[in-house]
Order: structure tokens, then C-alpha cells, then sequence
């Protein structure tokens, strides 16, 4: 047996040996073993399978930590992505680019389910757009930004969230961007790296500008602009909340973690497991969801969030939520405004592990036992609109 000294050269060789042997078993006309071997030598050489040890969760959706070139964290050019807030610096001019592509039909056009790509270069991201039925008779329509979790895509993350079946029902779109495999080999969202954490730079600049693209095209309220996400996704929506404002009038964090809590990949393991950093505030009405057994990313990160949540000095309220069949119960603590808005709310949902409450089982990582986050987010979304200044005016 070949000993070895650490984890990492350990890895080495048994990557060459699977991918000689995926090299055998394809000439000998076996392409399903061999691409097997493939996925077993990619897995080995990724620092999720090798970081995890006994007791955690084996379903780690939320860190890859395989470095690839922050090519895409340069500004994007164009105005929705040259708007830095008064504290963050302003980024270096990036090259003009072309504008970006339109959204192409879906097949599936019966479900207002459209596939778009924006942006260029190795800032390109593929998106998925739902379009409600009937929404050309209604009033400018509401928009929900859903960021899914590590392993995700669009697709699987509307069927697990069932938020396209609510926004049918309630008339708002709902804007689904894709992370791409070349800028993080398991499909997160770059959360714990500086270079994504900032406006105007990296991916909440394209994640803004993407956003903005829609709301120009399709009528919706620039007043009632959401986001949302799962595990990687959910760190990202906090941080677009902090570095955005003034677009986004709410936020959804679901097993997700606090804006700053890391900036490389030591610190993204450590705020995993309830080590994080203080992280930054938010200053627009958060709402979160976590399990307070999640192994993947530990329920202090929640605590985290909400702790982040306008409404420091606001009144506490917390009450059970019990599921009047064999569901879980949940405790949620709400913060309110003087005038009585609810302007903060977390759910603890008791015995829940690292996955979306109240998901529909057609998904990955949902519980279809837990209460209804999806449902849960659009009613404290539909609460909270963003004041937008008139058109020439002050």
C-alpha cells in the first residue's frame, strides 16, 4: 500500500491511475466505466470530497475551493455596473463590449420558461427567465432573483423552490442566473472571495447589471426588485444586498452565510462551521431561513444574518410555528420598525439540515417537510417596496 504524507499527495497519483484506467476502459469500448473513472478522478482533485471528514453532511453544495483566474471580476462596462457607492472603490476601467445578447426561447415555450446569456467573455452568464402568463394585462410586475445553491442550475433550482408555480399564481417574474463551471468547477457562487464581494467588480456586478437588463425589457417595478438564494447562492444574495441597495428592495438568505464572513478558502471553511468573520450590515429588510441542523453550513451563520438585518435597536418578537400535520416546526424571530413593519425575520426550522424549506422533492436539496420558504419569502417580499425617484426629479 503507497503511504503518503498529506492529503494532497495522495491525490496526485490517484488521479493519474483513474484517468489511465478511464483512458483503458474507453478503448476497450466501455464508456460508461470510463466515465466513471473520469467523475472519480475529478472528485478526488476536488477540495470539497477531500475537506470533508467525519460527521459532516456528504451533500456539500456550497464550497469548491479549486482557484480558478478571477478573469470575470474585473467592472463590466456599461452604467448599470460603473455605480459605486460611496464607500467601495471605484474599479478600473474595463474594455467597451458589445451589448448583451437578448433572451432566446425556451423549447418548453408552454411554460414561460425562457433561456438568455448575458454579458461577454468570462463575464458571461447563462440565465432562465419565467414569464407569467397574462402579466401584459397587469400592472408593472414584481421581479425575484433566485441564486441557486452549489450543484444547482436554473432548472433543477425552480423545481426544488417551486417559485415559478407562485409567481404564476401572483404575476411576478422570476430571473434565474446560472454560474458558470468555468469560474467555479462546481457551480457556486464565488462568495468568499474579496474580488466577488463588491459593487461593481466580479459577480454582483453582472448578477446587478444582469437584473437591471430585465427590468428594462419586461415593465417590471423597479420599487419591488427581490433576491433570494440557497447555501452559496444565499451568501451571494446578502452580499448583493449590502453592494445593492438601491436595486434590491428586499433579500431572501437561505442556509446561506453573512456578507464578508470569509475572503479566500480557509476563512470560507471556518464561517462554514460558525467561525466567520463579523461580516458587514444590510441595510435593506432581510428575511432568513436555515436548519439548525444543517452539518454543511453551520445555523450560527443564520444567527448571523439576521444579527446583519436592519433593525438593530428594533422590537423582538419570537414566537413557535408548528405544522398542523407531521411537519417541523420552526421558532421565528421577527424585528419590527416603529411604525410596526416587520423589517427582519428568521426562521429556525428545528431538525432541518442543509437544504430548501418546504421544496417540492422534483428538486435537489430540498425538505419537502419543513414550512414553505418560498411562499414564506414572497409574503415578506410583497410587503417591502423600495422608494424610486421619479424621472427628473431631485
Amino acid at each position: 500500500m503507497r503511504e503518503s504524507t498529506s492529503a494532497e499527495s495522495a491525490v496526485t497519483p490517484d488521479f493519474h491511475k483513474l484517468m489511465a484506467e478511464a483512458t483503458r476502459l474507453t478503448q476497450a469500448g466501455d464508456l460508461g466505466a470510463a466515465t466513471a473513472a473520469i467523475q472519480a478522478a475529478l472528485d478526488r482533485r476536488s477540495f470539497a470530497a477531500d475537506a470533508r471528514a467525519p460527521g459532516r453532511d456528504d451533500d456539500v453544495i456550497d464550497v469548491e475551493a479549486r482557484e480558478v483566474p478571477d478573469d470575470d471580476a474585473v467592472a463590466l462596462d456599461g452604467p448599470a455596473a460603473r455605480e459605486p457607492g460611496p464607500d467601495a472603490p471605484r474599479p478600473a476601467p474595463a474594455a467597451p463590449r458589445p451589448a448583451p445578447a437578448a433572451p432566446r426561447p425556451d423549447p418548453d415555450t408552454r411554460s414561460g420558461f425562457i433561456a438568455g446569456r448575458f454579458g461577454q467573455g468570462r463575464a458571461a452568464r447563462d440565465f432562465k427567465l419565467f414569464l407569467p402568463p397574462g402579466r401584459a394585462a397587469s400592472p408593472a410586475p414584481a421581479l425575484v432573483v433566485m441564486l441557486h445553491g452549489c450543484t444547482q442550475d436554473p432548472d433543477d433550482f425552480a423545481r426544488g423552490t417551486g417559485m415559478n408555480e407562485l409567481a404564476r399564481a401572483h404575476g411576478f417574474l422570476v430571473l434565474y442566473p446560472a454560474q458558470s463551471r468555468q469560474a467555479n468547477p462546481q457551480g457556486c457562487w464565488n462568495w468568499f472571495k474579496a474580488s466577488h464581494q463588491k459593487r461593481g467588480r466580479g459577480e454582483p456586478a453582472t448578477i446587478a447589471a444582469m437584473t437591471r437588463q430585465v427590468i428594462a425589457e419586461h415593465g417590471v417595478d423597479p420599487a419591488r426588485v427581490y433576491v433570494a438564494g440557497l447555501s452559496a447562492g444565499g451568501a451571494m444574495a446578502a452580499i448583493l444586498g449590502q453592494a445593492y441597495p438601491d436595486l434590491f428592495a428586499a433579500v431572501g438568505v437561505h442556509s446561506g452565510l453573512a456578507p464578508g464572513a470569509a475572503e479566500d478558502l480557509p476563512g470560507a471553511l471556518a464561517a462554514m462551521q460558525g467561525r466567520g468573520g463579523a461580516g458587514g450590515s444590510l441595510a435593506v429588510p432581510t428575511i432568513v431561513f436555515h436548519g439548525d441542523a444543517d452539518a454543511t453550513v453551520h445555523a450560527a451563520n443564520g444567527r448571523s444574518v439576521f444579527e446583519a438585518a436592519p433593525g438593530e435597536h428594533a422590537t423582538l418578537h419570537s414566537e413557535v410555528v408548528r405544522d398542523g400535520g407531521a411537519g417541523r416546526s420552526a421558532t421565528r424571530h421577527r424585528r419590527s420598525s416603529r411604525d410596526g413593519r416587520v423589517v427582519a425575520e428568521h426562521w429556525v426550522v428545528h431538525g432541518a439540515g442543509h437544504a430548501w424549506s418546504g421544496g417540492q422533492a422534483a428538486g435537489s436539496h430540498t425538505d419537502p417537510s419543513g414550512p414553505d420558504a418560498s411562499a414564506t419569502m414572497w409574503r415578506f417580499f410583497e410587503a417591502h417596496r423600495k422608494p424610486v425617484p421619479e424621472a427628473g426629479g431631485s
